[in-house]
């Protein structure tokens, strides 16, 4: 894992640094559709991920400049979290990665259910 004051190797490492991890494409995404969201409507959206969960990634994207997260001072307290501009681009480039997916989830899917009957199925040790 890159510590925070090394530098990047390429683009590749700055991208997956910055959308690294199961939930902030979902994130992405749902913000991308939506355009603007309170942290309810956005737990609703990404089915299964906690509210901790929820609370750490969204940090994480603000403080990388991707989301903007606009805090209204009413009672009771209103949040709203939006893509920036560089995470409207950000979500431009995952599009073709959701495509491919799109194009090849039967596959991927078939490819990992047999990778688990075969690990399953059988104990193989090296002589």
């Amino acid at each position: 894992m890159r510590k925070d004051n090394e530098p990047y190797s390429c683009g590749l490492d700055a991208a997956v640094d910055v959308v690294g991890g199961k939930w902030k494409p979902m994130i992405l995404w749902a913000l991308h559709a939506e355009k603007t969201l309170r942290f309810g409507e956005l737990r609703r959206l990404i089915a299964g991920v906690s509210e901790k969960m929820l609370i750490q990634q969204l940090r994480e994207l603000e403080s990388d400049g991707i989301v903007h997260r606009e805090v209204y001072r009413e009672v009771p307290p209103k949040v709203e979290y939006s893509l920036t501009a560089l995470g409207d681009s950000l979500n431009a480039a995952l599009i073709p990665l959701g495509v491919w997916g799109d194009e090849h989830m039967q596959q991927v899917v078939a490819n990992k259910a047999g990778a688990a009957s075969g690990a399953a199925g059988s104990d193989h040790c090296a002589a």
